[in-house]
């Protein structure tokens, strides 16, 4: 199974893409029609809401007055946690019913408003925003729910912007113009990376990856893609983890690099590191086996845990390695000297691209090159100290 978070802003045309993923097969639990289902008339949800607010938030007939609870919560910080935490776990609960009762190899998506400003992102194995210009969203409030500007305005001013929602996206899908142009990218997503990412993910088995390594321009954009997937891993690891950290050549601004994320996860042995690393399908990446070593010490080897991506849309490592390891040391200090000298980080880049263009026979040996070059500026590393 498959969870992924749907989200977007008010008139975004969120629902346009959940309705296009489940006629494509995906599972949508729609987070709005559960807290209408907890305030049914009759319930203890409703009942909860009328003794927290009063009967003046129940209609005529008996159900809920919507708007009349909106003019009370809307500005009131107080007076909306207060209705959140009478509704959340209620909709929790009938949450967690829907996806239980998914098929094994199910693509849940959650289609949440809120995702992003409850910040609710590493609940995820993957989270999809749909995103549109302010003034297209406006007009379609104004065309299909008849808002006045004025509200519209303010009910997409109440909610996360659009920087907020970019940095929670794995994926941002553009819902501002042509409707068939979303549903096109909607279907390239569904069974380029959805469907294959699922089946990984049940399988236990990493994403596939070329054999040679392949550089790419740096991206500025890597530093937030690795935020998002250390959320991912903390929320797994728990207290576990002692600390975790972006490396690698994508965590070094402006360096070259292959477009893979590497992660490290600082834990307290070995065992620790080997269950950490089976806990991560529910992040999203699978543990790889067989011995993974980092140095050798004393004629031993110093092992780590290793898990990879299972979405074959972004190419993820993640070291757990012991505390008693000095590799996970070693590696940050590494990136901290590239970091601090430009002219240390082009020389790296310059052997990268040599490296590359070399006929190694796999991604192994093309690390193995590199080594020398590591082990210098570790040991200038050790002289500065």
């Amino acid at each position: 199974m498959l969870r992924v978070g749907l989200t977007g802003g008010i008139g975004a045309g969120k629902s346009t893409v959940a309705r296009a993923l489940a006629r494509l097969g995906a599972v949508v639990v729609d987070a709005d029609r559960l807290a209408r289902r907890v305030v049914e008339p009759g319930s203890p949800g409703l009942g909860a809401v009328v003794e927290a607010f009063g009967p003046g938030v129940l209609a005529a007939d008996g159900s809920l007055d919507r708007p009349a609870l909106g003019a009370l919560v809307f500005s009131d910080d107080a007076a909306r946690d207060r209705l959140n935490g009478i509704l959340h776990p209620r909709i929790a609960e009938l949450t967690a019913l829907e996806v239980a009762a998914a098929p094994a190899d199910a693509v849940v998506v959650h289609d949440v408003p809120l995702l992003v400003e409850n910040g609710l992102g590493a609940n995820y194995q993957l989270v999809l925003v749909v995103a549109a210009p302010v003034e297209e969203r406006v007009r379609r409030l104004a065309r299909d729910r008849e808002m006045a500007e004025q509200e519209a305005r303010a009910r997409i001013a109440a909610q996360a912007d659009d920087d907020a929602r970019a940095a929670a996206a794995d994926v941002l899908l553009d819902n501002g113009g042509n409707r068939d142009r979303v549903l096109l990218a909607v279907g390239r997503l569904w069974h380029d990376r959805l469907v294959p990412f699922e089946a990984n993910v049940r399988a236990a088995r990493a994403a596939p990856r070329p054999g040679r390594a392949v550089l790419v321009d740096p991206d500025p954009t890597w530093p937030e893609q690795a935020a998002r997937a250390l959320a991912r891993v903390a929320r797994v690891a728990g207290s576990r983890a002692l600390r975790m950290d972006h490396i690698g050549s994508t965590s070094v601004p402006g360096l070259i690099a292959k477009d893979v994320l590497d992660l490290q996860v600082v834990v307290a042995d070995l065992d620790a590191a080997g269950r950490v690393a089976d806990d991560l399908t529910v992040a999203g990446l699978v543990r790889q086996g067989g011995e993974w070593w980092d140095s050798a010490e004393d004629g031993g080897r110093l092992l780590k845990a290793m898990a990879m991506n299972a979405d074959p849309g972004r190419a993820v490592n993640c070291h757990v390695r012991p505390e008693a390891s000095p590799a996970w040391r070693e590696t940050l200090a590494f990136r901290e000297r590239l970091r601090a000298d430009p002219a240390l980080a082009d020389e790296y880049a310059r052997l990268k691209r040599q490296l590359a263009a070399a006929p190694h026979d796999s991604i192994d040996a093309y690390a193995e090159a590199k080594t020398p070059f590591v082990r210098r500026v570790l040991a200038g590393a050790d002289r500065e100290e």
